[in-house]
């Protein structure tokens, strides 16, 4: 990914954020953020890894399937800081790492991190309870939610959306493209129906409407119209962009690429 200013680094972030809260996360999103752009210095890599997630005991599961990436790092131990190298997690998308550190943060080792009614008391937990070794992790923390405003991500993590009438029985999914949560899905039947305007014009497609069908590039779509939004299959709107949408069914979520 391009080198990105840190106000960019955030909001590629959010959407992703603000989305594992909806679904139920117990961290702040302004907390989430802030150590994201603390543990990286603002950089995405390829790996995805933003909380410096260790491989520790190598056990897979959903979210992370056993990659990894070995890389230098620093800790203070007794009191020292110490330069030293370690297996760090490697991830599918940022979504992916961001459930991975929720089944983490689930161990009752990190129940003060769950239980905190305010950011700075997660901050606090975060490094009480041992996820950090830097005793100033709470306070860099703290600062970063105070000098990039991130506090108004934790009100927008609590709003929720309905599904539309038409796909209401639909399970919610999310689809992925660039490891960013992009846009949600609807699956029904087997087959995933996404808001075609949202996430094609996102992807660059040109998208109109023609009588009863949404058109991509031109092209006719079976389509769904629920609430004045026209919906597509993924795999037809992906066919017509030059994309492959893969299924992770681990993860219940579908990769573009």
């Amino acid at each position: 990914m391009a080198q990105l200013t840190r106000i960019q680094f955030i909001a590629v972030l959010a959407p992703t954020v603000l989305r594992v809260k909806r679904e139920g996360s117990a961290m702040f999103p302004s907390v989430r953020l802030a150590q994201n752009l603390l543990e990286t210095g603002g950089v995405i890599h390829e790996w995805y890894n933003l909380g410096g997630i260790k491989v520790g005991s190598g056990q897979t599961n959903a979210f992370w399937h056993g990659e990894a990436v070995v890389k230098g790092t620093w800790e203070v131990v007794d009191g020292r800081s110490m330069n030293t190298r370690a297996a760090f997690r490697a991830y599918k998308s940022i979504y992916h790492f961001y459930k991975d550190l929720d089944l983490l943060l689930a161990a009752p080792r990190y129940e003060r991190v769950r239980k905190a009614m305010t950011p700075e008391r997660q901050a606090d937990m975060l490094f009480a309870c041992g996820y950090a070794t830097d005793p100033a992790y709470p306070s860099k923390l703290k600062v970063i939610i105070e000098q990039y405003g991130l506090k108004k991500y934790d009100a927008l993590g609590s709003k929720q959306f309905p599904k539309p009438e038409k796909l209401k029985d639909a399970e919610l999914i999310v689809v992925l493209y660039k490891g960013q949560a992009t846009s949600d899905g609807y699956l029904i039947g087997g087959v995933t129906w996404v808001p075609a305007r949202l996430l094609g014009e996102a992807l660059g497609a040109e998208i109109g409407w023609r009588g009863s069908k949404v058109t991509v590039n031109g092209k006719e779509l079976e389509s769904i119209l629920s609430e004045a939004t026209g919906y597509v299959q993924i795999r037809d709107l992906a066919a017509e962009l030059g994309l492959a949408a893969s299924w992770d069914s681990a993860a219940r979520v579908i990769l573009l690429a």
